[in-house]
C-alpha cells in the first residue's frame, strides 16, 4: 500500500513506486482489440496553477500479434515517457522497466491527443505500461447557452482555487475508448482540502502541507472521476433492511455543512426503497457531494450537486431519488457508449415517477404521466420525431422528450402488458445479470420474454425501435338499453376510437361517466385507424373520457394542450412585446437573454421584438408579454381578450381564480389560449414592481409547465392549470329495439 506522501520530484523521479497491486478483475479471454484492465495512478493536483503531475500503471489485454497501442489522453498534457514494466522469472527479485517509443498526434475534434506506444519484442497478450506526465487542466466552467434554468453548467474538467473536477471528459489519465477497468487511485492535493472519487478509500496521510489519500474502485468501471474542494465532511455507517452495510456521506462546503442530515436521511429513505426493487447496493459507500458550480451528475458511489442545489434542498426524487437510482442504472449496469441510451429513460421511470406511485402520492404520479405526454407532444414536433432506439444523449428538449420521458412511458407500457410480478422480477434479473457489464434494448428485450414468457418482440418494435407516436380521438358514442345477464336493465355502450398516422397496438382505458358514479374500461385496438368498443354497463352512460389519467403513450396535438409558456417557447411563430417603460427593468435582460441565444438562427426561425404601444397582437403564432406596472392598462385589455374572467390585472396588483394578490412583492405567470389562433397562447409576466420580477426573470422559463404561477419575492406560492381536460364525448342514448 502507499503509505507516504510522494513529492514532485519523487512522482517524477523516482516513479514513487508502490506495492503491487492485485486489481479485482479476473482475466478474460484475449480480445480482439486492446482494453485496460486496471488503472494504478498517482496524481498530485496543484488548484493554483491549475497542474496535475501524475502516475499511471496500466495494465493491457491486446491481441497477440498487436505491435502498437493507442491511448487517448488531454491534449493540454505532456507525456514524460512511457515504460514497459516485465516481470522476470520467481528467481529474480527485480523487476526491469524498457522504455517505449511513441507518437502523439493533437485532434481537433473532439479535442484530444493521441498517443500510440510501440511495444517493443513479444508479448503474451497482457502487458502493463507505466505512463509519467503532467500539464494543466484549465476550462472554467461556463454557464450555458440557453434559457433553461435547471441545466448543468458547461466544463470539460477544472483544476482551479475554486475547486477540482475531473471526469471522462478531461481525460486527466490515459485510457482506450471502451475500456471497463478497476481502479486504484493516491491523490495529493493542497493540506485543507478534500479528495472524493469512486470506491473506497483505504488511506489517508497528510504532512502539514499536503494531504494524500487512497482509493479502490475494485469493480469494473466506465471511467474514473475524481472532485476535490474544502469540504466539510460527514458520514454515517447504515444498514439496509437486507442487512448490506453501506457508508452514506455528505461532502459539503461550510456554508451548508448544517444540511448533512437532510441529506443523509434522505438517501437512507430511498436506498430502503430502491434496494428491495433493483437488489442489493452496488457499492460499499453513497456520498452527495457539493460542487463549485452548477450541475446535478451521478458517478459510482457519489453524486455531484451544484451549491444552488444543495441550498434549494434538493432531495426529491426527480433530484437526489434519480442520482441514487443511477447507482445500479448506469454506473452498475452500463450503457453501450455512443449506443442507443434506455438509461435515462429507466432511471426516470422509477425515481421521478414510480416513487409517487410507491408513496401513494396518486395526484403527484397523474402529474408525472400528464408532464411526460405534455413534454413530448410540446418539445417533438412530428416531422423532427425519431424512435427511442436512436437516442443516445440529451442535447436540447425534444432529445429529453423523446430519451427520458418516451422512454420512460416505454417501461410504464411494459409493466402493464407483462403484468406486475414479471415486470418486477425481470428488472431485479436485468440488473444482477448485468452488473459490471454493458448492456442494451435487445437485452432488455430477452430478460423481460424470458421472465414473462412472452414474445415481445412486436411491443420494442413498435415502442422502441419504430418512431413516432399514436394519435387517438373519439368518434361516435352510443348506448341503448339492454337485458343484464342477471334479469335485470344494463346499457349497451358503443364507442369509436380513432388512430391518425401509422396505427399502434395498444390499449386505452376508456372512463365511463355514468348517472350515479363512474367506470374505468380498458379497450385493446389494433392496427387499424377505427376500432368499435362494445361494452355493457350497469347504468345509464352520459359522458365518456379518453384516458383521463394519462395512463397510455400518445401524441396530444396542441389544441389539446393546456396553455402554458412552453407553448410560446416551442410556437414556430413567436413574439416577444415589451410592455415596459424603463430601459433597466429586469424584464429587458430577459429580451435580451432571448436575442441573444437566437442570434445564431436564421432570421425566419428568431422571435420577433416589438413594444405593445397599444398595437394589436401580431395576427399569428404565440406571444410573450412582458408588462411592468405602467403599461397595466394595455396589458389588460391582451387579459381580457384571451384570459376572459380567469385574471385581471391592477395596479397594485391581480386577481386570478378569484384570489386577490398585491403588494409590491407580488408577480404572476400567467398563460392563455388565442381564441383566434388556435394552438398558439399568450403568456403574460407581470408584476406590480419591478422588483417584483427581478427574481422572476431570471429563472422564468424553468416556469414552463403551468398555466399560472403566482410567486412573492421571487418565490412561487401557487401555480396551477387550465383548461386541461382529456378528451370527453356526450353519449347519445339510443332508442332500445
Amino acid at each position: 500500500m502507499f503509505s507516504r506522501l510522494c513529492s514532485v520530484s519523487a512522482i517524477i523521479g523516482l516513479l514513487c513506486l508502490s506495492g503491487m497491486w492485485a486489481p479485482g478483475v479476473a482475466a478474460s479471454s484475449l480480445s480482439d482489440r486492446p482494453v485496460v484492465l486496471s488503472h494504478d495512478l498517482t496524481v498530485e493536483l496543484r488548484p493554483s496553477t491549475h497542474e496535475l503531475i501524475g502516475r499511471d500503471q496500466i495494465d493491457i489485454e491486446l491481441p497477440l500479434r498487436a505491435a502498437t497501442v493507442t491511448f487517448s489522453i488531454s491534449p493540454t498534457v505532456k507525456i514524460d515517457r512511457i515504460l514497459l514494466k516485465t516481470h522476470p522469472a520467481a528467481s529474480t527479485a527485480a523487476v526491469s522497466d524498457t522504455a517505449v517509443s511513441f507518437t502523439t498526434e493533437q485532434v481537433v475534434h473532439p479535442p484530444e491527443q493521441r498517443v500510440t506506444a510501440t511495444l517493443p519484442g513479444a508479448h503474451d497478450g497482457r502487458v502493463t505500461l507505466v505512463w509519467i506526465y503532467r500539464g494543466t487542466i484549465d476550462d472554467p466552467p461556463k454557464e450555458p447557452r440557453h434559457l433553461r434554468f435547471v441545466t448543468p453548467s458547461e466544463t470539460a474538467g477544472h483544476i482551479g482555487p475554486e475547486g477540482v473536477y475531473l471526469s471522462s471528459e478531461s481525460q486527466w489519465y490515459p485510457d482506450i475508448a471502451g475500456s471497463l477497468s478497476a481502479y486504484r487511485l493516491t491523490a495529493l492535493v493542497p493540506q485543507g482540502w478534500s479528495v472524493v472519487t469512486q470506491g473506497r478509500k483505504t488511506e489517508e496521510t497528510m504532512d502539514g502541507e499536503h494531504v494524500s489519500s487512497t482509493w479502490v474502485v475494485s469493480d469494473r468501471s466506465e471511467a474514473l472521476t475524481l472532485v476535490a474542494n474544502r469540504f466539510v465532511i460527514k458520514s454515517r455507517a447504515w444498514k439496509s433492511r437486507n442487512g448490506q452495510s453501506i457508508e452514506l456521506a455528505t461532502y459539503f462546503f461550510p456554508d451548508n455543512a448544517g444540511l448533512a442530515d437532510e441529506y443523509l436521511d434522505a438517501t437512507s429513505n430511498y436506498l430502503d426503497v430502491y434496494i428491495p426493487i433493483l437488489g442489493e447496493f452496488p457499492f460499499e459507500k453513497f456520498a452527495v457531494v457539493e460542487n463549485f458550480f452548477a450541475s446535478g451528475l451521478g458517478m459510482p458511489s457519489f453524486t455531484l450537486l451544484g451549491s444552488g442545489s444543495i441550498k434549494r434542498h434538493y432531495v426529491q426524487p426527480y433530484a437526489l431519488g434519480h442520482e441514487i437510482v443511477h447507482s445500479w442504472i448506469g454506473n452498475s449496469v452500463f450503457n453501450r457508449a455512443d449506443q442507443a441510451n434506455w438509461v435515462e429513460g429507466l432511471t426516470t421511470y422509477l425515481a421521478n415517477y414510480y416513487w409517487h406511485e410507491w408513496t401513494h402520492d396518486d395526484r403527484q404520479a397523474i402529474e408525472q404521466r400528464r408532464l411526460m405526454l405534455q413534454g413530448y407532444s410540446v418539445h417533438v414536433p412530428p416531422d423532427q420525431d425519431y424512435p427511442v432506439a436512436a437516442f443516445v444523449r440529451k442535447r436540447d428538449e425534444r432529445d429529453n422528450a423523446i430519451g427520458y420521458h418516451k422512454s420512460a412511458f416505454v417501461f410504464h407500457l411494459l409493466r402493464r402488458e407483462i403484468g406486475d410480478e414479471a415486470f418486477w422480477r425481470g428488472l431485479k434479473t436485468f440488473v444482477s445479470r448485468y452488473r459490471n457489464r454493458t448492456a442494451d434494448w435487445e437485452n432488455i428485450e430477452a430478460v423481460f420474454a424470458e421472465e414473462s414468457r412472452r414474445d415481445l418482440g412486436w411491443f420494442f418494435e413498435q415502442w422502441v425501435e419504430r418512431g413516432g407516436s399514436p394519435s387517438l380521438s373519439f368518434g361516435e358514442a352510443a348506448a341503448s338499453r339492454v337485458h343484464g345477464t342477471d334479469g335485470g336493465d344494463a346499457w349497451r355502450l358503443t364507442v369509436h376510437i380513432q388512430q391518425g398516422g401509422r396505427p399502434f397496438r395498444m390499449a386505452v382505458p376508456v372512463t365511463i361517466v355514468m348517472k350515479h358514479g363512474t367506470e374505468t374500461r380498458w379497450v385493446s385496438i389494433g392496427l387499424s385507424s377505427e376500432h368499435m368498443a362494445e361494452l355493457t354497463v350497469q347504468d345509464q352512460p352520459l359522458l365518456v373520457q379518453l384516458d383521463p389519467e394519462w395512463m397510455t403513450f400518445r401524441r396530444l396535438a396542441r389544441v389539446q394542450l393546456p396553455p402554458m409558456l412552453n407553448g410560446y417557447v416551442t410556437d414556430r411563430h413567436r413574439t416577444v412585446m415589451k410592455a415596459f417603460t424603463d430601459p433597466a427593468s429586469p424584464l429587458q435582460h430577459v429580451v435580451t437573454r432571448i436575442t441573444d441565444q437566437e442570434a445564431q438562427l436564421p432570421e425566419s426561425q428568431r422571435t420577433r421584438v416589438s413594444s405593445i404601444d397599444g398595437k394589436p397582437l401580431p395576427p399569428e403564432g404565440s406571444v410573450l408579454v412582458l408588462a411592468g406596472p405602467d403599461q397595466q392598462g394595455l396589458v389588460q385589455s391582451i387579459v381580457r381578450e384571451s384570459c376572459g374572467n380567469l385574471a385581471v390585472l391592477g395596479s397594485e396588483g391581480f386577481q386570478i381564480d378569484g384570489q386577490t394578490h398585491s403588494g409590491p412583492a407580488a408577480a404572476a405567470l400567467l398563460s392563455c389560449r388565442r381564441a383566434d389562433v388556435p394552438g398558439s397562447v399568450v403568456t403574460i409576466l407581470y408584476g406590480a414592481s419591478s422588483q417584483a420580477v427581478a427574481k422572476v426573470s431570471r429563472f422564468l422559463f424553468y416556469y414552463g409547465w403551468q398555466s399560472y404561477v403566482i410567486f412573492n419575492d421571487g418565490a412561487a406560492v401557487k401555480r396551477g392549470l387550465w383548461q386541461n381536460e382529456p378528451e370527453m364525448k356526450e353519449v347519445r342514448i339510443e332508442s332500445s329495439h
